[in-house]
């Protein structure tokens, strides 16, 4: 397959500061990777939680398979992540934290096409600091714009 999926979740930068990063693979099941290969997920107001040790993202909308029969899957079912104990240890650790939180910033398939998510460790801003990136992004597209004359 040659069409390269990538899902982002646009509203997580604007929302977040993101500061570390960490690859996971999903537990999916059924029709989950068609409908995922089809582009049909929303990462939108998904976030990540700990249940008995184990990390689990909530919230992540992947839409039915349109073929599928009685064994399609649920769209917003809670879904394992797959993380060395390292990771998890760590990112347990980072959550304990006053304010930190664990979001998913970028759903993919890879080369050996298995559904990868990028999650983030990441801190809410505030209002003032959403003020900033967004001047900060339009002085940068105002940049570009002067550099294509």
């Amino acid at each position: 397959m040659t069409n390269k999926i990538k899902i982002k979740n646009r509203k997580a930068s604007y929302e977040y500061f993101l500061l570390e990063k960490f690859i996971a693979g999903i537990q999916l099941s059924g029709t989950e990777i068609k409908s995922i290969r089809e582009g049909k997920v929303s990462l939108v107001d998904s976030y990540c939680a700990f249940i008995n040790n184990e990390l689990f993202v909530k919230n992540m909308h992947i839409a039915e398979y349109k073929f599928g029969t009685h064994y399609n899957h649920e769209p917003k079912r809670d879904r394992k992540l797959l993380l060395t104990k390292r990771e998890l240890k760590k990112l347990l650790n980072k959550v304990n934290e006053k304010g930190l939180t664990i979001i998913p910033t970028l759903l993919f398939v890879n080369e050996n096409e298995l559904a990868k998510l990028e999650i983030a460790v990441a801190k809410g801003k505030k209002l003032y600091d959403k003020r900033e990136s967004l001047k900060t992004k339009d002085t940068q597209r105002e940049i570009d714009r002067s550099k294509e004359y």
